[in-house]
């Protein structure tokens, strides 16, 4: 498989509902395909060193190579680039994306899951590559609904790996700020999974910077991050992109992190 010319190998790729991944490639030179297989590379972080790594055989399927990424076993958390290996002793060809099958994953906040949360969503990188981008949680609140007024912020949200308990409380958490955090009582719904809640403009505007939005189920249990995960979008950040509120000197505006997890910002005019 020629990388000469700028050209790099391209595979698609098609996930269905459990995650499971399939991945599908021409054949190499004159329809060789000894020897290849598909290489996942979790991302170091900066400075660090590559540490994880999980490959896959590509198998003979008329006439195309592919090559199955199970559930099982789940992937760690992080962007995993996705490489070609043509042989033992060769280099690695990074792969560019051929078609990509996501639409199992578009109602994917629709079905409750079980712990831990492991989520992949194939997706594009900037610079043009095919990489895969995943989570791996105890527990996850959902982020559904949002809606901001000129008064309030309302979250709509639903639990996945646990259920909302008696004591169960919201928690806005200011980043950075020794602690400060404001609680408040979420409104469950029937089945203990789905729940809302509205924070008032004041109760935030009074500090400027960030808020991230946490659950916890229970007292005494670890705090979930409220984000939106479930679905195929890989990066929201840019995608799902809220209005601003504005009260007295302060502009207050939810939105998406590089996580994907939901936060508010307060900045001052």
């Amino acid at each position: 498989m020629s990388t000469e010319h700028g050209t790099r190998p391209r595979v698609g790729c098609t996930v269905d509902t459990d995650g499971r991944i399939s991945f599908d490639l021409p054949p190499g030179p004159d329809g060789e395909h000894a020897a290849q297989q598909l290489l996942l590379r979790l991302r170091p972080k900066k400075g660090q060193p590559e540490k994880t790594l999980h490959v896959l055989d590509l198998k003979p399927a008329d006439g195309r190579l592919s090559a199955v990424l199970d559930p099982e076993p789940v992937l760690a958390e992080g962007r995993w680039d996705v490489y070609l290996l043509q042989g033992p002793d060769s280099e690695r060809d990074r792969l560019r994306p051929g078609p990509r099958d996501l639409r199992a994953l578009v109602d994917g906040h629709l079905r409750d899951r079980r712990s831990p949360l492991a989520v992949r969503i194939p997706y594009v990188t900037k610079d043009g590559y095919l990489a895969i981008r995943t989570w791996l949680r105890p527990a996850h609140a959902e982020a559904g609904r949002v809606d901001l007024t000129d008064r309030s912020l309302t979250v709509g949200a639903r639990l996945h790996g646990a259920a909302l308990e008696e004591g169960a409380v919201v928690l806005l958490r200011l980043r950075g700020a020794g602690g400060t955090e404001h609680t408040l009582e979420p409104r469950a719904e029937a089945d203990g999974r789905g729940f809302s809640f509205t924070v008032g403009h004041e109760e935030l505007a009074a500090a400027t910077g960030v808020w991230d939005v946490f659950v916890q189920p229970a007292p005494e249990v670890p705090r979930v991050r409220v984000g939106r995960l479930l679905d195929d979008v890989a990066d929201r950040k840019e995608v799902f992109v809220y209005p601003a509120a504005t009260l007295g000197g302060a502009v207050l505006r939810p939105y998406f992190t590089v996580d994907n997890d939901l936060s508010v910002e307060v900045t001052k005019v």
